[in-house]
């Protein structure tokens, strides 16, 4: 809770809940509600792609991504934001690979599953 990163987390709301979003769409309360220095991205799927296409576009090339809760927002980003987001990177072109790290982690962009369409 003293890290140098909690510290300027800190300061960019200074404890404030009236000036917690920092950045369109970008939420700095993460602190306040759990340890550690964080920001969030929050919107609606559009919003939040559209801030993922504007840190790409800066030359941001890797992204790591959590919600709360862990589980239901890992489907509701794979579901809503994650076949909206472009395969190629629009500043250099690279093929992605998937980390098979220990804990089954995975980065995107190299394997998109197929659209299902429902029947009704």
């Amino acid at each position: 809770m003293d890290s140098v990163g909690q510290s300027r987390m800190s300061k960019l709301h200074g404890g404030r809940k009236d000036k917690l979003e920092i950045s369109p769409n970008l939420w700095a309360g993460v602190g306040l509600v759990r340890g550690g220095a964080g920001t969030a991205l929050v919107g609606d799927p559009d919003q939040v792609k559209a801030r993922i296409d504007e840190y790409r576009q800066i030359g941001i090339d890797t992204f790591i991504f959590s919600g709360y809760p862990h589980l239901e927002e890992a489907y509701r980003f794979g579901e809503l934001v994650l076949p909206n987001l472009p395969l190629n990177h629009p500043i250099k072109a690279h093929k992605a690979s998937a980390n098979t790290g220990p804990f089954g982690e995975t980065i995107a962009g190299d394997h998109r599953p197929a659209l299902k369409v429902s029947q009704s």
